[in-house]
């Protein structure tokens, strides 16, 4: 028995419960001990690989489980680029990507073509084959270290966007390379070969970029089960990563459009977000990381000269080359010192695309009939070459993971503010049994700036002091609990006990300071009120309050464009700011098209604040509000409507407004709607900080820039 439970500890250890205990103890402790020396964890992954790996400790060999995962890790990292860019300034900074994509291919495929040309290669046969497989190597990068911009928050920086699309140009360019050399070494480089590259690559790009959102769409607003939207868009990276290779490139591109193809249906502050990012970044990533270190034998860099002076050559290439391309993109583009680290940091570091093509370089064996007699293989890339790219990529990645943190911390700290009490926004949203808790949590979702502070008090009333009443109460608020916490949300649960519920909201509005309010239209039977009786009150008794009234019947993720209707003089109004936040954050997060129905001057405001906060939005002119049933004929099913709202007596106020809920129920009853009431508080919108006073004063426009930034803390 002794012997039995020895055996297994033996090295390399074959128990695949100790194996995985033995990653897991890795990737929690290799955070905490490095972040005491502020070295990037993402280093401390790679190194832990090499010390347990086979040419380490040998306490792990780099099975097909580690290589599975690993492969796993990659791909996600490449589709939660895709998923986080900030399509609008991806869009925006494309003609960016674009030079900055030839400048980080080209630069360093000039470079390290001569250096294997004249340095590295000068005497063998196949010198020119073997020097353009080297350059396109070096030409390609792996964002591996885009875990660490994430982690503080800055994937939205247009300096990410630009290296992302980036990325996508040069590592295609690169893999079509290797693509065409492992082609011309078989013969095979004909019209034939480019006729069906091509169309297999059309035929790739068109179904992961129209398919895909299609069928996504359809699966999302069939099925509400949380794990099964998961797995689906689990399966939908790999199936674009597969299709990928089908075409003919490597799978990283088809993970990387996948993750475009799912922006706008993944919102970055929804549950589905949460798990994405959650399940990468603790498992699938650093198991990635650890095989990367795995590669590493050190004892080849000891014992052979070839090897040391080829991953010498390499590593002052590649990161040379990589820091004059973003040099020049930073100078080309007026970016700052940081945004040039961010684009250096993520563009420097080696991994995926580079192992690929030195593994199928060091694969192709150029005299088979002479092996088949004995001889020795002459390899297209060595052995040499091989060793001398792991260490390149162990370097580069240190590199990266250093100039990556520095880059983000900066950007983060520059664009932070101060959360105290002041600045805090706190939300009240009352709920009963008829309330859709997940969707009206969605929509808070949605207003939510990933970085603000947002206290949240869920509030359910019930009349009587029945145990029944109280434990149907307490269900409802631990379903809103769970609800908020796939978001990463914690909630302030709040039971009540009143036979008055407008007087009981109003009193903690009052009481607690809230300045912010969400509710469901809860269809009562009162037609004769506006949204029924007890909504109306409490419309009435809290003007000081923005409230927003939710009518539910789409999911929010499955809509495509938000219709905005806005009254004349809206921008004469105190709480005009504050709405405009909502509606951006709205925008952004939930990646939806905004059309905003709107008077010129009106237009005026919002078509500045667009110059500076770019959205995805259309502005039409609209003179009349009482003529908002006009736009019945533009509506579509899975568009949702948004009404801005005034209170009576107010500049902007028109008494059509009455007859807006009725309308939705009896003209728009499969739209999903939105009514907002902005507050009438002179303290609650000093809370945005000077953006109102630069949205609506002339003399104040060039003070926009300054002042904008205090409301969208994004």
């Amino acid at each position: 028995m002794l012997h039995e439970f020895l055996s297994e500890f033996q090295t390399p250890l074959q128990n695949p419960v100790l194996q995985f205990s033995l990653i897991l103890f890795i990737i929690l402790f290799a955070p905490i001990l490095l972040n005491k020396l502020r070295i990037p964890h993402l280093i401390g992954l790679i190194i832990a690989g090499a010390l347990i790996g086979p040419f380490g400790f040998e306490f792990m060999l780099r099975d097909e489980s580690i290589k599975l995962y690993g492969t796993v890790g990659l791909l996600y990292i490449m589709f939660l680029a895709g998923l986080e860019i900030d399509l609008v300034d991806f869009r925006k900074n494309s003609s960016k990507s674009l030079v900055f994509g030839i400048f980080t291919f080209s630069i360093p495929m000039i470079l390290a073509f001569l250096a294997g040309y004249y340095l590295l290669f000068p005497f063998i046969e196949h010198k020119l084959a073997t020097s353009i497989l080297f350059a396109s190597m070096l030409a390609s990068h792996t964002l591996i270290t885009y875990p660490i911009v994430s982690k503080f928050g800055v994937t939205r920086n247009r300096a990410v966007g630009i290296t992302a699309g980036g990325t996508i140009i040069t590592d295609t360019l690169a893999l079509l390379i290797l693509a065409v050399i492992v082609a011309s070494t078989k013969g095979e480089l004909d019209t034939g070969f480019w006729t069906q590259l091509t169309i297999s690559l059309i035929i790739f790009a068109a179904i992961i970029i129209f398919l895909f959102p299609i069928v996504a769409r359809w699966f999302f607003k069939k099925y509400n089960d949380k794990i099964l939207q998961y797995i689906f868009v689990l399966a939908m990276v790999f199936l674009g990563a597969f299709l990928a290779e089908v075409a003919g490139i490597e799978g990283i591109i088809g993970a990387f459009l996948t993750g475009l193809s799912l922006n706008k249906l993944i919102p970055r502050t929804s549950s589905l977000m949460n798990r994405v990012e959650f399940v990468g970044n603790a498992l699938f990533i650093p198991i990635f990381l650890i095989g990367v270190g795995m590669l590493i034998d050190y004892r080849a860099f000891l014992s052979d000269v070839d090897t040391i002076i080829a991953g010498a050559v390499m590593t002052v290439v590649a990161v040379s080359a990589k820091f004059i391309a973003a040099w020049i993109t930073q100078k080309t583009f007026r970016m700052t010192v940081d945004e040039r680290r961010l684009i250096w940091g993520l563009s420097n570091s080696q991994a995926a695309a580079t192992l690929a093509a030195v593994m199928v370089g060091y694969n192709i064996i150029l005299n088979p009939e002479a092996v088949a007699a004995g001889a020795e293989p002459d390899r297209l890339l060595s052995e040499a070459i091989l060793n001398g790219s792991i260490l390149m990529i162990l370097i580069s990645c240190t590199i990266s993971s250093f100039v990556t943190q520095r880059g983000a911390r900066n950007i983060a700290l520059l664009n932070a503010t101060s959360e105290d009490e002041r600045n805090a926004e706190k939300v009240l949203m009352p709920i009963s049994a008829n309330t859709n808790i997940p969707e009206l949590i969605n929509l808070f979702n949605s207003f939510r700036g990933k970085n603000k502070k947002t206290d949240l008090y869920v509030m359910h009333i019930h009349g009587g002091n029945s145990l029944a009443n109280e434990k149907r109460g307490n269900q409802l608020l631990e379903t809103a609990a769970i609800d908020a916490s796939g978001a990463d949300n914690e909630i302030h649960k709040i039971l009540l006990t009143s036979n008055n519920k407008v007087d009981a909201i109003s009193n903690f509005i009052r009481e607690n300071r809230i300045n912010n309010m969400i509710m469901a239209i809860d269809n009562e039977t009162d037609t004769d009120a506006f949204c029924g009786p007890t909504i109306d009150a409490v419309l009435t008794r809290n003007p000081n309050c923005s409230i927003v009234l939710f009518k539910s019947v789409n999911r929010l993720i499955t809509l495509k464009r938000s219709i905005v209707v806005v009254p004349r003089y809206a921008e004469n109004e105190i709480g005009f700011a504050a709405w405009i936040a909502k509606l951006w954050d709205f925008s952004k997060n939930t990646g939806t098209k905004t059309i905003i129905y709107c008077h010129a001057e009106t237009m005026a405001y919002l078509q500045k604040v667009q110059t500076i906060m770019p959205i995805d939005v259309e502005f039409m002119m609209f003179d009349d509000f009482a003529d908002y049933l006009v736009l019945a004929r533009e509506i579509k099913n899975d568009d949702f409507l948004v009404f801005v709202m005034s209170h009576k007596d107010k500049e902007s106020y028109n008494p059509t407004m009455a007859k807006v809920p009725q309308s939705l129920r009896s003209y728009f009853p499969q739209n999903s709607a939105m009514l907002i009431f902005p507050t009438q508080a002179t303290d609650v919108a000093e809370n945005t900080g000077d953006f109102q006073n630069a949205v609506i004063n002339d003399s104040k426009f060039d003070d926009v820039t300054k002042s904008i930034t205090g409301i969208f803390r994004n």
